[in-house]
C-alpha cells in the first residue's frame, strides 16, 4: 500500500499519522519548518520552565487520555496541583475569583444584583427559532445582560480565541451554547438536562475539564510521537501541488513527487490556500465510481492518467487570524503580593488593561520555577488589540509589567523574560464561517481521499486537534477499506 501523506506535523497531523501507523497504514508526514509540534513549544532555561504557546491540555475526550496511555506518557502525565482551581476574572482593577457554584454566584461580588436577575430570568427568555445566524455577544445580550458580556463573555472569548464577541459566530465558535438553546430551550435547564447525555458521550465540558501537562511540559507530547514515527516525518520539507491520480495522490514537493493512496491536509487555513490541487471533474463521495469527464491522456513517467481540474481554495486566505504574543516573566515571590494561586485572570476589554490574561504557569504544575519564584504567561494582541502583538519585545515586556503591577501587585524587575510573538495565531470562527466547512465538506466530495483537519475545521483548542486527527484516522481507514 502506497502512504497516506500528511501535510502538516502539528499534533492534529502527529496524531493522525501515530494511529494510522498504529493500524499498519504507512504514513509520510510532510512539515515545511524545521520542527514538529506547531505551537506547543516548550523550553527550560535558569531553572523555569516556558510553554511558548498552550500551557494545559484539557481532557474533554476520552481519546485525549488514550493518545497519552497509546504514547506511553502516562507516567509521566502532570496533573495541577490542587490549590490552583480558582480562576479569576478582574473586575474593579483586581482579579476576583469566579464563583463555582450557585451559593458562590448569588454571593459573588463580580456581578451585580441586574446581573444576578438577569441569569435568574435566562430560563424564561423563548429560545430562537428562525435560524438566523447570532454573534456571540447578540446571543448574550439577549438571554443575559450587557454586563455579562462586557465583564464574563468578553474576557472569555479573549482567552479562547483572542477574539471579538461581537464578530465571533455562536453556532460555529461554540456550537453547544447554541445546541443548548436549541434542545432546551435554555442555558441553565440545558446544564442541568444535558448532563446525562454528555455523560453517555464520555464527553465532558471545558470549563469542568481535567487539565493536564507533562513533566518537561507540553512539548512531550509531539516530540514522543515524533520519535514512535521515526524517518517517516519529514521536516523543512513543503508540499507545493497535489494532483489526482487513478491511484491515488501525487505530492509535488521541492525533492520531486511522491504518490500516496491518500492526504490528510492538517495545516493551516492561509496556507491551504496556497496550495494547488488538481482532481477529476465532478468527482464523487469517497469509495463512489468517479467518472471520466474527458478522455484519458499518457503522462509518459506514470502512466495513463485522467483529466483533472485546478480546485480553486484561495477563499481560504480569507479566514481571520490575528496577531498574538505571548510574554513569558519570572519574578521572585518576595516581589508579588497577589498569592497566584490558581489557574490565571482572564481581563475583559472594559478594564482598559492592554494584556489579554495571565496564566499562573508555576501555580499549576510544579518545577516551573525555581524555588522562590514564580512564572507567569501573559498574552497580547488578538482582535482586542493586534497591533500591540507588533511592538519589540523590550516594550511588550515594560507593558506587561506595568499591568501585572496594577492587577498582582508586583514591584520587582523579572528575573526571567521570553516572548514569542505569533503573526497568524488562531483561526477567528467569525460569522459566516460555516461556508468555509460546506467548501471543505464540498472539496473532499469532489477530490476523493483528500481530507481536512485541525484547528481551522474542528476547534481551537489543544484538545480539539488531538480528537480531530483521531475522527480523521478512522476517516481515512474507511476510505481505504472501501478502495
Amino acid at each position: 500500500m502506497k502512504p497516506v501523506a500528511i501535510i502538516g506535523a502539528g499534533i492534529t497531523g502527529l496524531t493522525a499519522a501515530f494511529y494510522l501507523k498504529r493500524k499498519d497504514i504507512p504514513v509520510t508526514v510532510y512539515e515545511a519548518s524545521g520542527r514538529a509540534g506547531g505551537v506547543i513549544q516548550s523550553i527550560r532555561r535558569d531553572g523555569f520552565l516556558a510553554e511558548f504557546g498552550p500551557n494545559t491540555l484539557l481532557e474533554t475526550s476520552p481519546k485525549i487520555g488514550q493518545l497519552v496511555r497509546d504514547a506511553g506518557l502516562q507516567p509521566r502525565r502532570l496533573d495541577p496541583d490542587p490549590k490552583a482551581g480558582a480562576r479569576y476574572v478582574v473586575r474593579y482593577q483586581r482579579p476576583i475569583a469566579m464563583p463555582g457554584s450557585p451559593l458562590g454566584f448569588l454571593t459573588t461580588n463580580l456581578f451585580t444584583a441586574g446581573a444576578k436577575l438577569a441569569m435568574l430570568r435566562e430560563p424564561f427568555i423563548p429560545a430562537r427559532r428562525d435560524g438566523r445566524e447570532e454573534s456571540v455577544a447578540e446571543f448574550v445580550l439577549r438571554r443575559l445582560n450587557q454586563e455579562f458580556l462586557d465583564h464574563a463573555v468578553d474576557a472569555l472569548v479573549a482567552g479562547i480565541y483572542a477574539g471579538d464577541p461581537y464578530k465571533l459566530s455562536l453556532p460555529q465558535a461554540f456550537p453547544r451554547l447554541a445546541k443548548l438553546e436549541s434542545r432546551y430551550g435554555s442555558l441553565i435547564k440545558g446544564q442541568i438536562f444535558g448532563a446525562r447525555e454528555r455523560k453517555r458521550r464520555a464527553e465532558i465540558a471545558k470549563d469542568r475539564a481535567p487539565k493536564f501537562s507533562f513533566d518537561e511540559g507540553l512539548q512531550v507530547l509531539p516530540d514522543t510521537l515524533c520519535e514512535r514515527l521515526g524517518d517517516a516525518v519529514r521536516l523543512n520539507t513543503s508540499v507545493t501541488k497535489l494532483k489526482q491520480m487513478e491511484s491515488g495522490w501525487r505530492i509535488s514537493t521541492p525533492l520531486g513527487e511522491v504518490e500516496h493512496s491518500a492526504v490528510i491536509y492538517a495545516g493551516t487555513a492561509y496556507k491551504l490556500a496556497e496550495l494547488r490541487v488538481e482532481s477529476f471533474p465532478n468527482a464523487g463521495r469517497a469509495g463512489s465510481p468517479l467518472p471520466a469527464a474527458r478522455p484519458p491522456t499518457n503522462d509518459g513517467a506514470h502512466g495513463v492518467t485522467r483529466p483533472t481540474d485546478a480546485l480553486d481554495l484561495s477563499p481560504f486566505s480569507e479566514i481571520r487570524y490575528p496577531p498574538v504574543t505571548s510574554v513569558v516573566l519570572g519574578f521572585r515571590r518576595e516581589d508579588v503580593k497577589h498569592p497566584c494561586e490558581g489557574y490565571g485572570m482572564l481581563i475583559p476589554k472594559v478594564e482598559g488593561f492592554k494584556i489579554l490574561g495571565t496564566i499562573f504557569s508555576s501555580s499549576l504544575f510544579p518545577n516551573r520555577a525555581p524555588a522562590g519564584h514564580i512564572l507567569l504567561t501573559s498574552y497580547v494582541g488578538g482582535e482586542r488589540q493586534p497591533k500591540l502583538a507588533l511592538l519589540p519585545p523590550d516594550k511588550l515586556v515594560a507593558m506587561t509589567r506595568e499591568d501585572l503591577r496594577v492587577l498582582l501587585g508586583i514591584n520587582g524587575e523579572p528575573t526571567f523574560r521570553h516572548t514569542v510573538f505569533y503573526p497568524k495565531a488562531i483561526p477567528q470562527y467569525n460569522i459566516g464561517y460555516g461556508r468555509y466547512r460546506g467548501w471543505m465538506n464540498e472539496t473532499e466530495d469532489k477530490a476523493a481521499g483528500l481530507f481536512f483537519a485541525g484547528h481551522y475545521r474542528d476547534g481551537v483548542s489543544l484538545g480539539d486537534s488531538i480528537v480531530s486527527g483521531c475522527n480523521i484516522t478512522e476517516r481515512v481507514e474507511k476510505f481505504l477499506k472501501a478502495k
